[in-house]
């Protein structure tokens, strides 16, 4: 009797702990659920927004019976070409998540000059860069890195975007290069506000965002992506006030 009492104990005991297990489950999948709602949101959104100004500049060109001159029509063509653009790095950023998350990323290493790299970032990030004083400062000697160039560029574009978007308009930003021990190492620094303690850690996070009132539209996939592809060649990332 007194075993099967036991035994009667332990059945409770290992039920209430699968219905607490289930109720976590059920609270998880619900969290899980909210944030792809939200996240789904946001993304549309912000895919939606240069796309509605791209029809729109088109609307506005085809439309008969508006008088447009030269420099009306320039301005015009400039706004649908910059938002096409941002649509098309954040589909790049988004196809980028999905080959990182699958596996399905490859490095094609080949001997990279950190100057052209670096070159190649500037110019890749066109008109957002031209209003900007960007000091390049690289040590002498600076050995070649072994690494996917074209993805190498990628990491800079996303970085100096982030530094363009979050600091003062016409203030400087600076990008180093030196050499660590058998590594390189590239900083790129701004004059902006910085990033909150708290934050810190979770900035390379895939979809998180440091929250501000004045906060820059985007979808927080630029750290992540630069993250997955540095650790991909065997590298780290850091970010520092």
């Amino acid at each position: 009797r007194l075993l099967e009492a036991y035994a009667d104990l332990a059945a409770v005991a290992i039920e209430r702990t699968q219905f607490a297990e289930k109720a976590r489950s059920a609270e998880l999948l619900e969290a899980t659920e909210k944030l792809q709602t939200a996240l789904l949101n946001s993304i549309s959104h912000d895919l939606r927004t240069p796309l509605v100004s791209v029809i729109g500049v088109l609307s506005s060109l085809q439309e008969e019976g508006i008088e447009l001159d030269d420099a009306a029509r320039k301005n015009l063509i400039q706004v649908a070409r910059e938002e096409a653009e941002r649509l098309n790095h954040l589909i790049s950023n988004l196809l980028d998540v999905t080959r990182l998350e699958s596996g399905a990323f490859r490095v094609s290493r080949q001997p990279c000059d950190v100057e052209d790299i670096i070159g190649a970032a500037l110019e890749q990030l066109g008109s957002r860069s031209d209003d900007r004083p960007v000091r390049i400062e690289l040590a002498q000697e600076l050995p070649f890195v072994s690494g996917d160039f074209g993805l190498l560029v990628q990491v800079l574009v996303n970085i100096l975007d982030n530094a363009f978007k979050y600091s003062p308009p016409a203030s400087l930003v600076e990008v180093f290069g030196r050499k660590k021990g058998n590594l390189v190492e590239i900083e790129v620094a701004d004059r902006g506000v910085g990033v909150p303690e708290q934050d810190s850690q979770r900035i390379f996070d895939k979809f998180y965002r440091v929250q501000r009132p004045n906060s820059v539209v985007g979808t927080g996939l630029g750290l992540a992506i630069c993250k997955g592809i540095v650790e991909a060649h065997g590298g780290s990332i850091t970010a520092d006030n």
